[in-house]
């Protein structure tokens, strides 16, 4: 077998940057710098969305919701979007709050059992 000759490139997704870690508390200086940083990464790897890691935000509020708007703002005048991920508990819900359209990455919960695995077996089961 064989596969017929194609001409040009072939399509290949744009790259996804590295994740953008976010510290633990920003003030306004450093706040300018990271929305810097989104737009060069933008730029510079044609992508269009940035990973901002927010695990080391340490409780969400409405600082740390200001600076996940502020980079979205950036991010979008350079044709893009963010996605956070790790988030801290609730900053979820909080930004659901404040009408904060985020997409924020999902990850499955840690105490959900794997699929087709028995717990627990009870006397005349049948086995699997």
């Amino acid at each position: 077998m064989s596969s017929p000759l194609t001409h040009g490139l072939p399509i290949v997704d744009a790259p996804t940057p590295a994740p953008l870690v976010l510290p633990g508390a920003v003030g306004r200086a450093e706040a300018d710098r990271l929305c810097a940083d989104v737009r060069a990464q933008l730029l510079a790897t044609g992508a269009d969305v940035v990973v901002c890691d927010a695990a080391a935000l340490a409780a969400p509020g409405l600082a740390a919701v200001d600076l996940l708007a502020r980079l979205e703002l950036a991010a979008r005048r350079a044709g893009g979007r963010i996605r956070v991920r790790n988030p801290p508990p609730g900053l979820r819900e909080l930004l659901q709050l404040v009408g904060l359209g985020l997409e924020v990455e999902r990850h499955p919960e840690q105490r959900e059992p794997p699929s087709r695995v028995q717990e627990a077996v009870e006397p005349g089961d049948p086995a699997l």
